[in-house]
């Protein structure tokens, strides 16, 4: 028999499920099958006739073992202190959602920067990588390596080094042959090759969804009002520190190294740099290549967070990160990480206060009336052509 997650039931009732952000509520949509509630405060009400086994494991083990909290929803009449404190909550979460986004698409900024295409595979490289560091974690505790850190170093290194190789494939497959073709041809190839890593991944994996339990719990309890605990975990604070160390990571490999100089020429003028003696073959090759091992970053960072993954995920956030990189200004890194952070903000917070269905037209709409002002994005420079 199905539990009682209705009302105030042991899951649908929970104040943690309330506050989780707008990815992992559309990702227990679908794995749960749970049906649009038609108020706002219970966004997920109907439970379909699953049994229990087919839960999450992970949030079934928390919830199993953790009594049902007290619960706040938007619409009932909140005081303002658990106002104050459920929006802290969803500022975490949303800070935390939006360096995911961030991290992806400093990858689709670093492509575009080159040779001035999007690599609309790139999503799917952020999905290959999650799947990745989930059987690389398989393997290691099948292994009988016990240690977290020491399995979660050992999978950030495989998982890095075999999107790398998908990347490299995927410019000397889909870009390479059509940089001197229509500007179209080389899109419409990504576009292919997106398709066939989608596939590649639903029959080599299946199309089940794939759960993992939390190898890092625990976290700071920041404050509590009225019996709400607004939480913030190891792991949304290893994301954040990682998004912003790789940041100034590839801030620092752009503009100070003899790398970076070669992309930067590239992207001024791809035939001159060639004239000039630059392996314009090489730096772009190694573009992707670091584009898709910090996919791959993404994609471990989402495994330990949201724990559970698919082969569709990689369309989601592609678009959103995609999104993400013209919102802060296409070109730019650290355009890349703002755009991400405000797509993340805007859909938490739509998510908390308003329907969750929703959540992407409001991403979206923002994007509209930002584009309308700044063309260019926040932080993206107008192209400047010498005559």
């Amino acid at each position: 028999m199905a539990p009682n997650i209705t009302g105030f039931g042991r899951f649908g009732g929970c104040s943690r499920f309330r506050t989780y952000d707008p990815l992992i509520k559309s990702q227990l949509l679908y794995q749960l099958s749970y049906a649009p509630a038609p108020n706002r405060g219970a966004p997920y009400s109907e439970p379909a006739p699953l049994c229990k086994e087919h839960f999450c494991p992970a949030l079934d083990a928390y919830h199993l073992a953790t009594p049902p909290p007290r619960v706040l929803t938007a619409s009932c009449e909140i005081p303002e202190g658990d106002r104050l404190a459920y929006a802290v909550q969803q500022l975490i979460n949303g800070v935390t959602l939006g360096m995911i986004y961030g991290l992806i698409a400093v990858g689709y900024t670093m492509v575009y920067g080159i040779i001035g295409m999007i690599n609309f595979a790139h999503g799917d490289v952020f999905m290959v990588g999650a799947f990745m560091s989930l059987i690389s974690l398989l393997l290691l505790s099948s292994f009988g390596i016990s240690s977290v850190p020491i399995a979660l170093a050992l999978t950030l290194v495989f998982a890095a080094a075999l999107a790398a190789l998908y990347g490299w494939t995927i410019e000397r497959v889909a870009y390479r042959p059509l940089r001197g073709s229509f500007r179209l041809a080389p899109l419409i190839s990504a576009i292919g090759m997106s398709i066939v890593l989608q596939n590649f991944t639903q029959i080599s994996q299946g199309a089940r969804v794939k759960p993992m339990a939390p190898l890092v719990p625990g976290g700071l309890h920041l404050f509590e009002a009225n019996g709400f605990v607004v939480q913030l975990s190891w792991m949304q604070i290893a994301i954040v520190v990682t998004t912003l160390v790789v940041l100034s990571i590839f801030t620092y490999l752009v503009t100070r190294t003899p790398l970076g100089r070669s992309m930067r020429a590239c992207e001024q003028d791809i035939k001159m740099a060639g004239l000039l003696g630059i392996d314009t073959d090489r730096t772009i090759s190694l573009t992707f290549v670091i584009g898709a091992a910090l996919a791959a970053v993404a994609g471990l960072m989402f495994l330990l967070y949201y724990g559970v993954i698919d082969f569709y995920i990689g369309f989601v956030a592609g678009v959103k990160a995609f999104t993400a990189a013209v919102l802060g200004g296409i070109g730019s890194l650290p355009g890349a990480v703002l755009g991400g952070l405000l797509i993340g903000l805007i859909e938490t917070f739509w998510s908390a206060y308003f329907s969750v269905q929703y959540k992407d037209v409001a991403a979206f709409s923002i994007l509209i009336v930002v584009l309308i002002f700044l063309p260019t994005g926040i932080l993206g420079r107008a192209d400047v052509e010498k005559v």
